[in-house]
């Protein structure tokens, strides 16, 4: 009597791993699933069970998402015809999620693949096979919801106690043994920018100061008023830590003082209209919209304060965009192009024109802006 052909049923092993910490060794968990799988394949050579030449091994993914390469692979020769059998260690090596577990039975039961699991005994061509799978799968994504509520619980109470947790370094700061120490260089800058921003008022003047002198963030980004804003209302500075919208006293030190703090945000809390209107009359601009330099660009006003005295300039619109490079003569003091001179020569007016433009209702400046520091004499 003839004995039946056993029919060959393709075998792929899909193994995962969700972090990558191991996978650098020459026996790693991949390599232990593998192993499994395969001695599994082995024993079931009698019923067909053949292994297929490609590997499908997910190393540093999470099992909660469908968007892994070797998962896709595998999904991609199943719609092909080329897999009969899916062999995993454990069925949350596959998925973790009874939603996306569901789409990939889905998959494997429209192409007529099986489903075997070598640690969890479980047919799913059967419908108490179906319900076995679905508790399992409940279970393991209750599991990992736990996981990840401890996982918050955790990270809120170290907020809580002032720890640092992770994420962009406030300028000012270096992490040292997972704790913020003060970057001295840095922490004068930013102790520079809360003063002269009591001292100017206005976050668009301070921060045109800023891009004149071409201060830039440790990435290398112009201090523009988004990045002043942003420092001035982070309350690392003042040593404290935050966690969902409440602050709490942290391990750092500060870089400055309450009262500091407490005078910036008098100023913050004032309306930015009132703010502009305050520092338009402190600071008039006779030429603001009429002065061009050569490339074109408007020159704006702005000022510094030291001390008690004021200093005007108006400084390139390039400069503020792209850097002191940008244009050749970057800022000009206000006193000095404002001084109209009604005797200023041709020669003069001539080299000014070679510089720095001015509108034609404005009468001409007696003054070489390329110097920058002293007004042109006057010829006569």
């Amino acid at each position: 009597m003839t004995k039946p052909t056993i029919r060959k049923l393709r075998c792929a092993i899909y193994t995962r791993k969700s972090s990558e910490e191991g996978l650098e060794q020459e026996f790693n968990s991949l390599d232990a699933q593998r192993e499994a799988c395969e001695a599994y394949i082995a024993s079931q050579r009698s019923e067909g069970w053949v292994l297929v030449r490609d590997q499908y091994d997910d190393g540093g993914i999470s099992g909660g998402t469908l968007e892994r390469p070797a998962l896709k692979h595998l999904l991609a020769d199943i719609e092909d015809g080329l897999i009969d059998v899916v062999v995993v260690y454990k069925i949350d090596r596959l998925s973790r999620s009874l939603m996306d577990f569901s789409k990939l039975v889905e998959v494997f039961d429209r192409n007529g693949v099986t489903f075997v699991s070598v640690t969890q005994s479980f047919n799913t061509t059967t419908s108490m096979g179906r319900l076995t799978l679905n508790i399992l799968l409940s279970f393991a994504q209750f599991e990992r919801e736990v996981t990840a509520e401890r996982i918050r619980d955790k990270f809120a109470a170290s907020r809580k106690k002032g720890m640092w947790m992770g994420g962009v370094v406030p300028l000012g700061y270096r992490v040292e043994s997972r704790k913020l120490v003060i970057e001295e260089t840095e922490a004068a800058m930013v102790r520079m920018i809360f003063e002269r921003f009591v001292s100017v008022g206005s976050a668009t003047v301070l921060a045109k100061a800023l891009a004149a002198e071409n201060m830039r963030t440790r990435r290398g980004k112009l201090v523009d008023k988004g990045v002043l804003y942003k420092l001035l209302n982070n309350r690392v500075y003042i040593g404290e830590a935050m966690h969902k919208g409440e602050s709490y006293p942290g391990e750092h030190k500060a870089i400055i003082d309450r009262a500091l703090w407490d005078k910036v945000h008098a100023i913050l809390q004032t309306s930015p209209r009132k703010r502009a209107s305050n520092t338009r009359a402190q600071t008039p601009a006779l030429l603001k919209g009429l002065l061009f330099g050569p490339d074109g660009a408007a020159f704006s006003p702005t000022h510094t304060k030291k001390g008690n005295k004021l200093y005007r300039y108006y400084v390139s619109q390039s400069v503020l965009k792209r850097g002191a490079d940008a244009c050749s003569i970057g800022r000009v003091p206000a006193a000095e192009v404002e001084s109209a001179d009604k005797h200023a020569s041709p020669q003069a007016a001539s080299k000014l024109r070679g510089s720095l433009t001015v509108a034609p209702a404005v009468k001409f400046i007696g003054v070489d802006p390329c110097r920058r520091t002293s007004p042109r004499p006057r010829e006569s």
